[in-house]
């Protein structure tokens, strides 16, 4: 497999909606090859998930994975996970402000209201469909890389722009607030 270029913020692919997957294209070589490449270049890049166009590519695909991720100390594991022309639907109306980077724009992040119940909708790679809730953090990540399959970017979700903040102010100024509201929202919520 390849890492590949992490298109950054201003690309017009990343402002464009993917368009759905066919049977045929998700088991082409072509399209499986992309698949390994995204987890790759997700893993490399040290990300929760990376979506198709983050990678230049306008298909309905992401992925997850958080496996003990540095970059994330408060994220509960997530097993790797394939959606192809995935749909959310909330299974609430709560939400909860998730301190959010993103692969694309490097070194910003800022506060974004995520829905922390939801049904996720999807194809794995092999064309198998899957129904299943997702739940807190785990949550906030799934929408976040649906939002790049619609074109948007976290940018756009921030809650108030005065949240925004490099990795190095988040770290020094933060860091640890967020860390403790977000621990306590996770035992209560789960992943």
């Amino acid at each position: 497999m390849t890492v590949l270029p992490i298109v950054t913020v201003g690309d017009p692919v990343l402002r464009e909606r993917a368009r759905e997957v066919t049977p045929e294209e998700l088991r082409s070589p072509r399209t499986q090859q992309l698949i390994g490449d995204m987890i790759d270049t997700m893993r490399a890049a040290g990300g929760a998930g990376i979506a198709a166009n983050q990678v230049g590519e306008l298909l309905r695909i992401f992925v997850v994975e958080v496996r003990d991720n540095p970059r994330y100390p408060y994220k509960p594991n997530v097993p790797l996970t394939v959606a192809v022309n995935p749909r959310i639907e909330p299974l609430d109306p709560e939400t909860a402000a998730i301190n959010e980077g993103c692969l694309s724009v490097p070194d910003l992040r800022g506060e974004v209201d995520r829905r922390i119940r939801i049904r996720v909708t999807r194809l794995d790679r092999d064309g198998a469909e899957h129904v299943e809730e997702r739940h807190g953090l785990t949550a906030g990540t799934f929408q976040h890389e649906l939002d790049h399959l619609d074109g948007v970017l976290f940018l756009d979700r921030v809650r108030d722009p005065r949240t925004f903040t490099t990795w190095e102010q988040f770290e020094r100024h933060h860091r640890d607030a967020f860390v403790a509201r977000i621990t306590e929202f996770v035992e209560r919520v789960g992943s």
